[in-house]
């Protein structure tokens, strides 16, 4: 192989979830840069894996870079991964790879879990529309600041947490929000452990502070519910008539237009056949 960088998924659990080709690019790469190279040696071992590690973290990350990519330059082949998901997302690698480019060295990704994308899929929460805001600040008027920009979001909304920070985050969430609104809070993905809470922030707030948090944490909020025009019943007659003068029937344009009004099908029908 020439001299390039692989982007690689690990998992973020379950150790079967390291797909084959992940297996294969960390067995032939020449060096892995590795956020924690006590985890990731744990992981290689696991697939009987021998391979030089390299530290790179958060800490360490502007010194390490250099030295990587002038090893890639150089015609060696480099993967990255993080202690658990893709690098770069949360995680470090955003700069390596922007280094990477910017250096004229291919890039490419092996793909493997990620928290927000996975906590997603099994959350029950609308997920057509979404926003990833990854950690909130420790500060708190960092944080509330952030939480107030979003205060009119109508996607869906995916934040990560740690234990020891979440109590506070949904008595922030909740002030901001509404402890009306709904969150779903997705715990320990992949591990014995997983589980998938669904409250209004009232009962998160109360559930947590009765129960010690553990584990990692993603907490997917719901939008805002976007505001809807408000219509009149001539309005909604005006539109129902649009839809016959386009050919369809009044029973069509009446609930066509109701959908579109909220105004309720049966009055707007009976202005339709007068």
């Amino acid at each position: 192989m020439s001299g390039k960088l692989y982007v690689v998924g690990t998992p973020i659990g379950n150790l079967e979830d390291l797909s084959p080709r992940a297996i294969r690019i960390l067995s032939e790469a020449d060096f892995i840069a590795a956020e924690d190279t006590r985890v990731t040696l744990k992981l290689l071992n696991r697939f009987d894996i021998k391979k030089e590690l390299v530290s790179y973290y958060e800490h360490n990350k502007e010194q390490k870079e250099d030295y990587i990519i002038n090893r890639i330059s150089g015609g060696e082949v480099c993967a990255v991964v993080t202690d658990a998901g893709m690098p770069a997302i949360s995680d470090p690698g955003e700069e390596l790879v922007r280094s990477a480019h910017e250096n004229g060295i291919p890039v490419e990704c092996v793909p493997g879990p990620v928290a927000f994308a996975s906590a997603l899929s099994v959350s029950g929460m609308p997920s057509g529309r979404f926003c990833f805001e990854g950690f909130l600040s420790v500060n708190r008027i960092s944080r509330l600041e952030r939480l107030t920009s979003l205060k009119g979001e109508t996607r869906t909304m995916i934040f990560y947490e740690a234990p020891h920070k979440l109590l506070k985050t949904l008595k922030d969430m909740g002030e901001t929000f509404g402890l009306d609104r709904q969150i779903a809070i997705v715990k320990e993905l992949t591990k014995i452990h997983e589980t998938v809470f669904r409250f209004t922030f009232s009962q998160a707030i109360a559930y947590f502070e009765e129960n010690q948090p553990r584990g990692e944490y993603v907490l997917i909020v719901k939008g805002e519910e976007p505001k809807r025009e408000e219509y009149t019943l001539e309005d909604a007659v005006s539109i129902a008539k649009d839809y016959i003068n386009k050919g369809n029937p009044p029973s069509f344009a009446a609930k066509s237009a109701a959908s579109v009004t909220g105004v309720k099908k049966g009055d707007i029908y009976k202005e339709l056949i007068k």
